[in-house]
């Protein structure tokens, strides 16, 4: 299965984003449980992070993310893109 990454942009106050933190930690785990690959974090100097994951095609990419509940609630923007893997 092809990669995708989401890259995002905090878009509310900490206490806002942090709100919905576990909500989106348990959908990444459901991804997981899945068989999607996922793995999510933020940029150690905060207001972003990233998604990495497995997906059949863009249009279930677009699918998970847009059932991500940071993104459901406002929380961030992102750009998705497919990561084709050269060397691992």
């Amino acid at each position: 299965m092809p990669w995708f990454v989401k890259i995002e942009a905090g878009r509310v106050d900490k206490p806002t984003f942090d709100q919905y933190v576990p909500a989106h930690t348990a959908y990444v785990q459901n991804l997981i449980d899945k068989g999607h690959k996922a793995k999510t974090g933020y940029w150690a100097q905060r207001g972003g992070g990233m998604m990495l994951f497995e997906a059949a095609s863009m249009d279930e990419a677009q699918a998970i993310v847009a059932g991500d509940p940071l993104v459901q609630n406002g929380c961030v923007s992102y750009q998705l893109y497919e990561w084709r893997i050269v060397m691992e």
